[in-house]
């Protein structure tokens, strides 16, 4: 299915009418207002965080991200972001539908095969700033990424519509959001080459496993408003770490949220920060 195709049509279709209505009406359909911003720079249509985010079926938004990420090969970050704001664009048209879609696929790979964060968790991260400011979109932010670190990955089976690999596939769980980690730790359990098509069936799994979990993240932001609290608590090294090295601690060098073992667990492969620590 060509999504950038249909969203591409949308646009149209949305810009066509738009122009009809508003020769009929006297603008009364123009576009919406530029804000300010300043000095000359950051003017934005509509204003800062002016989307209005809807509800979304997760179960109907998973196989939309799964063939998302096979699709040209743009991998897991445009999956999960095209599942949530494509969607929407498919459903509501404008404004959804004028964001260019294939931009996401810079989060392939953990950045441009960098193998930094998960270009899932990107992508859903990208969806939730669409419509939130930091101090309500960190928090969804945080409960995914912290949810993606502890669970036994993937779930999602597509069954017949796999387009890697069908049938059942062995699980690891990361402690780690980050692409390098979490990919490395599937093959070393399982044996599989991180370019196998094992390997891409596994990621393409998991862009529909985040795409669920966003999508639940998201509706029940969208029911609770300002109030709505993650569920999940900081990781227990996380807490030990900032204790010392946290701001306005008496070491303060570290910065993040990640669960810190991964890295500095004393493993043959890292440092070793846990043990004979000064």
């Amino acid at each position: 299915m060509d999504f950038s195709r249909r969203a591409m049509l949308g646009a149209m279709g949305g810009l066509v009418a738009g122009g009809a209505l508003a020769s009929l009406s006297g603008n009364s359909m123009a576009a919406p207002a530029m804000s300010e911003g300043k000095n000359g720079h950051f003017a934005q249509m509509g204003g800062e965080f002016s989307w209005e985010p809807k509800k979304l079926v997760a179960a109907e938004c998973a196989p939309v991200a799964y063939d998302g990420y096979w699709y040209k090969g743009f991998g897991c970050g445009y999956g999960v972001f095209y599942s949530i704001v494509g969607t929407m664009a498919e459903k509501y048209g404008a404004p959804y539908n004028t964001f260019p879609f294939s931009m996401m696929e810079m989060f392939k790979g953990g950045v441009a095969d960098w193998g930094t964060v998960c270009g899932a968790l990107a992508g859903a991260a990208a969806a939730f700033f669409c419509f939130f400011p930091r101090k309500q979109a960190n928090p969804m932010v945080s409960e995914l990424f912290r949810w993606y670190e502890k669970t036994a990955f993937p779930v999602y089976n597509p069954g017949d519509a796999a387009q890697g690999v069908k049938g059942e596939l062995p699980t690891s769980v990361s402690r780690s959001v980050l692409c390098h980690v979490s990919v490395s730790t599937w093959c070393h359990k399982t044996g599989k080459a991180a370019n196998s098509k094992e390997r891409s069936e596994r990621c393409g799994r998991i862009t529909a496993d985040v795409s669920i979990k966003a999508i639940e993240i998201l509706n029940a932001k969208i029911d609770a408003g300002k109030e709505w609290k993650g569920a999940l608590a900081k990781q227990e090294s996380v807490a030990g770490c900032t204790s010392c090295h946290g701001k306005g601690q008496a070491s303060d060098m570290q910065k993040g949220n990640m669960d810190c073992t991964p890295c500095h667990s004393g493993s043959s492969a890292v440092a070793d920060k846990f043990h004979n620590h000064p």
